[in-house]
């Protein structure tokens, strides 16, 4: 039981690219490769804005309109803040992490029902093997407090 038992191979990392000629290791950082555009600021300024202009909405119109139609208007501020953010050199890299993380998810081998059951199992004794032991030493030290105070 366990990954152990399942014969999972480890695959080797690939090398780090090289320049043929010089022999030496090219590593550059994304952030060094691509410029940030001029427009990021104002237009990550302007999410903020469209945000807060969202919510300070909801609670203005709170006993003009109802629940759902304020909810539903909080909503679309939120959209198209969430929208200029994504135009931006940093709301693409945020989406482009997303989906790596996803396809990471994806990769992992995920343990069956039966190994999580055994181990929470596992861990439900060892808490209570735990929690007795300390419960009697606990009881050994308030008689040895008691006999030394009389």
């Amino acid at each position: 039981s366990g990954l152990q038992n399942r014969r999972l191979g480890v695959r080797v990392p690939p090398g780090l690219p090289t320049n043929e000629d010089e022999k030496t290791v090219a590593m550059v950082a994304k952030s060094d490769t691509e410029q940030s555009n001029p427009m990021d600021t104002p237009k990550l300024l302007a999410a903020i804005g469209v945000l807060v202009a969202g919510i300070y909405g909801y609670y203005y119109f709170e006993l003009e309109y109802a629940f759902l139609y304020r909810v539903l208007g909080l909503l679309a501020f939120v959209l198209v803040a969430l929208f200029l953010v994504y135009t931006t050199q940093m709301g693409k890299a945020l989406v482009g992490f997303g989906r790596d993380a996803r396809a990471e998810v994806r990769k992992v081998v995920w343990p069956t029902t039966q190994e999580t059951v055994q181990t929470t199992l596992m861990v439900l004794v060892a808490v209570i093997l735990i929690g007795i032991f300390l419960w009697l030493i606990d009881m050994i030290l308030q008689e040895l407090v008691q006999i030394l105070i009389g």
